[in-house]
């Protein structure tokens, strides 16, 4: 049974599910969507034995704008959930996260260091290369991009891997339709700017990274190169998939398990390996 309440977190009300007992997860959502990307995830990996916690971030799904409006770096939705976990009373939880929820969570990592059971961060990487700064600054003006839901439904599209079946792919790019422009491209902006890489060596959790090979707004080595600097990295390579591993995968929640499993047992690669793997 989800649970569902708002918390006065970052000066504003913030709408947050949590469902189950055991183990903490935090679940973290992507550029201008919600919660709603893990209602999939929630109550199936709930009934494998984790306490789910899946909020919407500042301005995004149920929850009120940031105060200061749309928010453009990263760190502050780190801080953010910094502050969520304190007000729930939330000790050494997992944080899983994709895209800029991945990169949050990579974030989290560093401030947060052994106070985090481990990180799953899927879709992201240290510093991203493949967007372009200048063209998300022209989104914000409406007469820029006057298709701009269209561009978020077929970019969706785009970007979904080749393994995932067309209804399902259908929907996903619809439920992305919902998005607040001004909200998803602040995001982005915060995804292409916000950059770790000076700081991935003093991540003290155990971390796995999680790349789609169907994923066009990322480069796979890029993410291998993030796991390698990382003194307990790992990297897996989904074949087939795209950004969305959650969406896409009918078996996520328990794939999502192992790799909890994996973690809280510190099973992973030596210092600095990431050796790719693939998970089927």
């Amino acid at each position: 049974m989800i649970r569902a309440s708002y918390l006065p977190v970052g000066g504003a009300p913030a709408y947050v599910e949590r469902s189950g007992e055991g183990p903490a997860v935090l679940c973290l959502h992507t550029a201008g969507q919600s919660g709603v990307q893990w209602r999939g995830t929630t109550d199936r990996l709930a009934a494998l034995g984790y306490s789910v916690i899946v909020p919407d971030l500042p301005g995004h799904g149920r929850s009120e704008p940031a105060p200061g409006g749309p928010v453009s770096d990263l760190g502050e939705y780190a801080r953010w959930c910094l502050e969520l976990l304190e007000l729930l009373e939330v000790e050494r939880p997992f944080v899983v996260g994709c895209s800029i929820g991945g990169k949050i969570a990579l974030d989290l990592a560093v401030r947060a260091g052994e106070s985090l059971a481990g990180v799953v961060a899927m879709a992201a990487d240290a510093r991203n290369s493949r967007t372009s700064v200048s063209g998300l600054r022209r989104e914000l003006e409406d007469a820029a991009a006057p298709s701009r839901s269209d561009r978020t439904y077929f970019g969706t599209l785009a970007v979904v891997g080749r393994r995932v079946p067309p209804e399902r792919a259908e929907l996903i790019a619809t439920m992305h339709r919902r998005e607040d422009p001004l909200v998803s491209t602040s995001d982005l902006l915060g995804w292409a700017t916000h950059d770790l890489r000076a700081s991935l060596h003093g991540i003290a959790c155990p971390t796995r990274l999680v790349v789609g090979d169907d994923d066009l707004w990322l480069d796979p080595a890029d993410v291998v190169w993030t796991a390698q600097q990382i003194p307990r990295g790992e990297v897996t390579v989904l074949e087939g998939i795209g950004h969305y591993p959650m969406e896409e995968m009918d078996d996520f929640p328990a794939v999502l398990h192992g790799w909890l499993t994996d973690l809280g047992a510190g099973r992973t690669t030596a210092p600095g390996a990431g050796a790719p793997g693939a998970e089927e």
